[in-house]
């Protein structure tokens, strides 16, 4: 990595860290339940409103119940939308209804916090629909992750009364939603709007353009139908164009969301790569920032929650050292360059007047250094969101952020659910050191025995399974085969990438898949809502258990959970136990294209 690559990194550790401490000790006073008068004031009348009672916690399948209904209502809520947007305001530029396959794809994709995208957001969705809809969902389903993730840390810092109390989720939903990701939103989309990303409900203006661009379209017949060649294809003639349709909308509130919730969906179908979502460095840094805001604020919550803040340093440290690891590979596999190219006598070697290495795909405005970092950060924190283009990265820069999805998304991860992930992975680091010293496993104070290493095992194997076995199926339909565009190991490689996106609900794309087919649509939503729920279910589980359980003095004989060597623990059972179950499928796509392209 070059200097000005490690500065980069250096200064957004360090802003992260400062700016994430304030925000986990308020999170954590809302995890305790302990808010200021005039707060719970102005809360009162929502939840008369909706007939609960806030200080009433309740049972954890109580707490799953509910939560699985307010997101199914939110799925349904969404897909109807979708539906009837033609016949609904706010839709200057005319959008028809979004065809069924790919409504349901995106309602499920964006309830479940992965916010994949089959289509390309200007020319498909209405105003309406991108507010009323998708950002809404954004705020709904990061307070859903951070709902979660309260839960679990309640589960251990209850002293256990024998109920298996998790909290309420209503009350969890409306302080997350209200208190933390609408304000902290606010401030993010006026900066974003002070820096040049658009906020309007104008129409969508064509402009001239400076010169004239040269373009190929199908050409007609007399009969106005396209005309075809002996082989079936298209007759295509040539064509120019002066003007251009410029896309308008409230983009900067949906922006703010996108990045603070690690939801990832884009306004445009360029996504954060596009200048009015990302107009400027400074834009792309907050951007960056806003990403890992909660995820490692949320470490600090535990600390404080539990009691023990050197708990949350470790996490913290963990998840540091992976993701620095991450940043190091992609940064130095983009500044590689690409080996065919070179042999063509291109000059890939960083200089004054260019940026050197794979500038394939990446926005001259960021360059490698930038792109690369928030590649690493938008695939570890399950975000999904794109400033450049992954299918375009070196076969080992494009596993990078594979890798960082199939890890389980706990390299900080997404809201809430990096935390409880990575929690999971904790619980079973404990267990496994149980067995070597012979003692009955640990964390936190709570006992880890049979029932909760089951649930931890389902947690753990849902998403390799979906992954996997989704991939399997892809290869081998015809349907799944139709949407590869390059043939080998890259063509494999974007299914794979487009079920770990899906099942780990990142998000992001190689796009090099024709993934907008009836087929890839129901393959990919079925994926991101049991990679979602089918985990969440488990998890709440184990909080219920470890609520109802006493906690443990610690003594002579407790495993330390807080210094180097757990923190060392901990590392290697994400990398074994999250990542052995992918190196077969990793060999037959990125690392034998690797060793392809560098033969």
């Amino acid at each position: 990595m070059t200097s000005s690559a490690w500065g980069l990194l250096a200064l957004f550790l360090v802003l992260v860290g400062v700016l994430s401490w304030p925000v986990g000790k308020f999170l954590a006073a809302l995890c305790n339940e302990r808010l200021p008068r005039w707060m719970l004031r102005v809360e009162a009348p929502l939840y008369k409103l909706a007939g609960t009672k806030p200080a009433q916690s309740m049972h954890w399948l109580r707490y799953a119940l509910a939560l699985l209904a307010f997101n199914a209502i939110g799925a349904i809520f969404l897909y109807a939308l979708q539906r009837l947007q033609g016949w609904l305001p706010l839709n200057p530029a005319g959008m028809a209804a979004v065809s069924p396959d790919s409504a349901f794809n995106t309602a499920v994709s964006f309830v479940s916090n992965t916010n994949w995208q089959g289509y390309a957001g200007e020319s498909t969705m209405s105003y309406l629909t991108q507010m009323l809809g998708l950002t809404v969902q954004n705020f709904f389903s990061a307070a859903t992750g951070i709902a979660v993730a309260f839960a679990l840390v309640r589960g251990f810092a209850r002293r256990g009364d024998g109920k298996g109390l998790v909290g309420n989720f209503w009350a969890d939903i409306t302080r997350i939603t209200l208190w933390v990701l609408v304000p902290i939103s606010f401030v993010i989309a006026m900066v974003f709007a002070g820096q040049g990303v658009i906020q309007n409900f104008d129409v969508y203006k064509t402009v001239n353009t400076v010169e004239a661009t040269a373009f190929q379209q199908p050409k007609n017949g007399a009969d106005g139908q396209p005309l075809k060649d002996d082989k079936g294809q298209p007759v295509m003639e040539g064509a120019t164009t002066s003007t251009q349709t410029l896309a308008m909308g409230p983009v900067a509130s949906q922006e703010a969301i996108k990045m603070l919730g690690t939801n990832g969906g884009g306004f445009f179908n360029a996504n954060s790569a596009h200048p009015y979502e990302n107009p400027t460095a400074l834009a792309n840094l907050l951007q960056m920032i806003a990403i890992f805001l909660i995820p490692a604020a949320l470490c600090f919550t535990l600390g404080h929650v539990v009691g023990d803040m050197r708990q949350g340093w470790a996490v913290l440290a963990a998840m540091t050292v992976m993701f620095v690891i991450a940043v190091v590979a992609i940064t130095h596999a983009e500044q590689a360059g690409n080996p065919l190219l070179a042999s063509l006598g291109v000059d890939q070697v960083p200089g004054a007047l260019q940026a050197g290495g794979n500038m394939e795909g990446k926005e001259v405005r960021f360059g490698i250094d930038a792109s690369s970092l928030f590649a690493a950060i938008t695939t570890a924190a399950s975000c999904g969101a794109v400033n450049g283009m992954h299918d375009s990265l070196t076969p080992l820069g494009g596993m990078v952020p594979m890798v960082l999805m199939q890890l389980g998304e706990v390299v900080f991860g997404g809201v809430g659910s990096g935390l409880y992930g990575m929690l999971i992975f904790a619980m079973l680091a404990v267990f496994i050191a149980g067995l070597m010293i012979g003692r009955t496993p640990e964390y936190l104070g709570k006992k880890i025995e049979v029932r909760e290493m089951k649930l931890i095992s389902i947690a753990i194997l849902v998403t390799p399974i979906l992954v996997l076995a989704g991939t399997a199926v892809a290869v081998i339909a015809t349907a799944g085969k139709a949407g590869i565009a390059n043939p080998g190991a890259h063509g494999f490689s974007e299914i794979l990438y487009a079920l770990s996106s899906a099942a780990n609900n990142n998000g992001s794309a190689f796009a090099g898949l024709s993934a907008n087919t009836p087929f890839y649509n129901g393959l990919l939503a079925l994926a991101m809502w049991l990679g979602r729920f089918a985990m969440i279910v488990p998890v709440l589980a184990v909080a219920g258990a470890l609520a109802a359980k006493k906690r443990l003095p610690v003594t002579s004989g407790t495993l330390p959970t807080h210094g180097p060597l757990f923190v060392s623990l901990l590392i290697g059972t994400v990398l074994l136990v999250g990542l052995l179950n992918y190196v077969p499928a990793l060999a037959l796509g990125p690392i034998v294209e690797h060793l392809v392209l560098w033969k």
